[in-house]
């Protein structure tokens, strides 16, 4: 069986090497389709070997950025096998551990349908689950089906592992009742809380009862501290939380983090309430790993972005500032950091890619009215780009003031072209706009190409 193993991760390695070479890829995700169409069972074995398990973090929004920001907090502890490209199907872990040589700890963000199998493939030591927004309902279906199965993995869960919920999300902290080795972690600041539900939250009924959530703060969509007054579900206790948070709009954020080893200031250069969710999750796999507050800290504030998450790329005398967009959740939050400074130009990119969801009415649902009245210009792009301009007009945008331009690469010159000098143009995409933004930048020589170090 080590023969076997041996020989199938040496092929795997081969195949990266060989797509790298003729600069079809980084090998993020052929190596380990190569190894799960050979043997599915091999990601069981290369899981087993790592001395310190394995930690799987998933989430509708922010996994990246969360696994990315764990990385960087447990690098000077751990030798890491981590998916850091993004591939989070099982064939991305499936990669991750072939490239992992000499790993001890497997730190792997996972799609949010995948985590199922992964659970039952890699037997984590630490499973974090961020929050569940509707994503891809073409794909997922409603967040109901994928808290359902969330929930048939977790109690399944060996009793050592230990399960992190955000227990501001009330589909998640259910799922952590009658465990032991639990952390909830969320955010405690209600001057940052919304003063309603937006429109577009999800969870807004109680999963014990049905009757509506009462909220006392509400962080981002349907996060925060809620109570049922029918049959008094609430929020539990937090275990890991953010306090005396302070926002300076897109250039980043302070708080205070509370964990059971600890508490520290955290300087975080990334913006917005959800970055300080993604740094909270974070902070609570490195609690599950025995990494002290303090420690914690310092590695968030080494922390600078996960790819294409939010980007500042300069681009001769201007700068391009990337705010990643995926459904109504996040792009309303990607909004909100923007309402302290408008930007006067602003790109906006949709597509309908498999991997952003066939279906785009959920720009719909976005919150773009707040902000269209204080745009000077606004140039509609992507494969969807007419349904965009359309979405814009309707939430107030004057058509004089917006541009349609299907190009990608044609739109980044119109917005660069209307951005003075020592200025910068914002431009939310959604997934693979993101990807193809990036292509034309590396190409112009603006970054550098990403790879995840497969070998």
């Amino acid at each position: 069986m080590a023969v076997r193993l041996g020989l199938e991760t040496i092929a795997a390695r081969a195949v990266g090497a060989v797509s790298r070479a003729a600069g079809r890829g980084g090998g993020t995700t052929l190596p380990g389709k190569l190894l799960w169409k050979v043997d599915p069972s091999a990601v069981d074995a290369l899981a087993a070997r790592l001395p310190s398990g394995v930690a799987l973090v998933s989430a509708t929004n922010g996994k990246t950025t969360t696994t990315a920001m764990a990385a960087k907090i447990l690098g000077d502890k751990h030798r890491l096998a981590w998916n850091r490209a993004g591939a989070n199907l099982l064939s991305g872990l499936a990669s991750a551990l072939v490239s992992g040589r000499g790993a001890d700890l497997g730190l792997f963000e996972v799609d949010e349908g995948a985590l199922p199998e992964a659970i039952r493939r890699t037997r984590p030591r630490v499973v974090s689950l961020g929050n569940l927004f509707r994503d891809q309902l073409d794909r997922y279906g409603e967040l109901e089906l994928v808290a359902e199965r969330w929930r048939s993995a977790a109690e399944v869960l060996p009793s050592s592992t230990t399960l992190i919920v955000n227990a501001d999300d009330p589909l998640l902290a259910e799922l952590a009742d009658e465990r032991e080795r639990v952390l909830r972690f969320g955010l405690d600041d209600p001057r940052h809380a919304r003063p309603t539900l937006q429109h577009a939250a999800d969870s807004k009924y109680c999963v014990r009862c049905g009757h509506p959530y009462e909220y006392a703060a509400a962080y981002v969509g349907h996060l925060g501290d809620y109570r049922c007054p029918a049959c008094g579900h609430e929020r539990p206790p937090l275990d890991v939380a953010a306090r005396e948070i302070e926002l300076a709009g897109l250039t980043g954020s302070r708080f205070r983090l509370d964990t059971p080893l600890g508490s520290s200031v955290v300087e975080l250069s990334l913006p917005g309430l959800y970055n300080v969710y993604n740094a909270v999750a974070a902070a609570s796999v490195a609690a599950a790993l025995d990494v002290s507050a303090a420690a914690t800290a310092s590695g968030l504030a080494d922390f600078s972005a996960a790819f294409g998450r939010f980007e500042r790329i300069p681009a001769g005398a201007k700068t391009i500032v990337v705010l990643l967009i995926k459904n109504p959740a996040g792009a309303n939050e990607a909004l909100r950091t923007l309402e302290t400074g408008v930007p006067p130009v602003l790109v906006i990119a949709l597509n309908d890619a498999i991997a952003d969801g066939r279906d785009v009415s959920w720009s719909w649902d976005v919150d773009f009215e707040p902000l269209l009245p204080h745009v000077g210009r606004v140039v509609a792009t992507g494969d969807r780009a007419a349904e965009l301009g359309l979405r814009l007009v309707y939430g107030g945008l004057p058509e004089d003031r917006l541009e349609v331009v299907s190009s990608l690469e044609r739109a980044l010159d119109r917005g660069l072209e209307l951005v003075d000098a020592g200025t910068e143009l914002v431009i939310l995409p959604t997934y693979t706009a993101m990807l193809s933004l990036r292509a034309v930048l590396t190409e112009r020589g603006y970054v550098r190409p990403y790879w995840d170090g497969t070998t």
